[in-house]
């Protein structure tokens, strides 16, 4: 079984995230979401506007996902790749490169960002950054 993980907030969650999920899956047979917590994204300067627990139970529920697993940290994703026996660690390719250290443990991919649609826009767009 080749198993892929992946990253993120997964605030207002939206087709980006939809297309990312899916497109990570597609490259293995078990995916892994590995999701900030409130406090982690505190520690980030980030807030989400759905709690944690919210945004776990949302991603528990897409076809894609078959685990979804807190992020506390910074450090934390070369534990879980060794402890979830995991081949492939996915990201958006926003991150180019931030994650090539985990080479050394797993295959890294950057997908491409789905156009014209991030959280950020929303927020934006909804007047939440100000």
């Amino acid at each position: 079984m080749k198993k892929v993980i992946t990253y993120g907030t997964f605030d207002l969650l939206h087709k980006g995230h939809i297309n990312l999920l899916k497109r990570a899956k597609a490259l293995g047979d078990h995916l892994t979401v590995v999701v900030s917590t409130d406090e982690f994204n505190a520690i980030k300067g980030k807030k989400a506007y759905t709690p944690f627990v919210d945004r776990k139970y949302i991603l528990e529920a897409i076809r894609y996902v078959d685990e979804v697993l807190p992020e506390n940290n910074w450090e934390q994703k070369i534990d879980d790749v060794k402890n979830n026996n995991i081949d492939t660690f996915v990201m958006g390719d926003d991150w180019q490169g931030k994650f090539d250290f985990l080479a050394d443990y797993c295959e890294v991919v950057y997908l491409p960002r789905t156009e014209g649609i991030s959280t950020t826009k929303i927020k934006n767009d909804l007047g939440m950054n100000k």
